[in-house]
């Protein structure tokens, strides 16, 4: 009588790899349910191409995410959190400013960004004061704060607060000049600014100013190119966190 042939070691059929794929559709469709094509940036972007190339800015390891998320706030309670409706109006907005004011984008004279204060429009100095001064370049600038003035008071942004911050670079002021310090200058500007924006409509009573002189660069102030990035007005529609 024959003897039975034992099964090879490692011989296993291979139906594992039907439930496998299963699992891996199902873990797909979880995750393309969660991504919010209004949140779409440059970045976000750059982030997905890189995780699927598995190069450029960086292999994605397990646990990182494409963006900040609203858990980042862990001090919050589910009752404290922003309305659905608010967050979609504030990506609405974003959009509309990037629409707004793409040729200054190109030219550097507007950066427009978003972090965990909100909606940030950053105004180059350089591009509405001269040295030293606080007082607008209404001629050359004048079509950019109308349309800043236009996105403050639109529907998008309705019942939200702002903040104008003023900066500067490190350069100490001129001891001969009409400012004690860079204080004086940064929130000078911010002022300006504010009485720009209040004249041509938006409630002065949404607002909040601030100035920061040199205490919260973007960029190195070793470089002119740097410095030029720190002299600036953060104009900010606040998210609900930061009011």
């Amino acid at each position: 009588m024959a003897k039975k042939k034992k099964p090879e070691a490692g011989g296993a059929g291979g139906e594992w790899i039907v439930t496998y794929s299963d699992m891996v559709t199902l873990m797909l469709c979880f995750f393309v349910a969660l991504f919010n094509p209004d949140d779409v940036t440059p970045t976000t972007v750059e982030a997905l191409i890189s995780a699927f190339n598995n190069q450029g800015i960086g292999a994605n390891s397990g646990g990182n995410t494409l963006g900040a998320g609203k858990s980042a706030d862990l001090g919050n309670t589910i009752a404290a959190l922003p309305a659905m409706e608010k967050g979609e109006s504030l990506g609405t907005a974003l959009k509309k400013a990037i629409s707004l004011f793409n040729p200054e984008v190109k030219s550097n004279k507007v950066k427009v960004t978003h972090d965990e204060r909100g909606l940030v429009i950053s105004l180059a100095s350089d591009a509405f004061f001269n040295p030293a001064s606080a007082r607008i370049n209404v001629e050359q600038t004048r079509d950019i704060l109308l349309r800043l003035g236009t996105l403050l008071v639109s529907d998008e942004v309705r019942g939200r607060k702002f903040r104008i911050e003023g900066h500067t670079d490190d350069t100490p002021v001129d001891p001969e000049g009409p400012w004690d310090s860079n204080w004086e200058l940064s929130t000078a500007r911010s002022i300006s600014v504010l009485h720009y924006l209040t004249d041509i409509g938006v409630e002065e009573r949404r607002f909040q100013v601030a100035g920061f002189a040199a205490t919260a660069p973007v960029a190195s102030d070793d470089t002119a190119e740097g410095r030029a990035y720190n002299r600036r007005v953060d104009v900010i529609i606040l998210d609900d966190g930061h009011l």
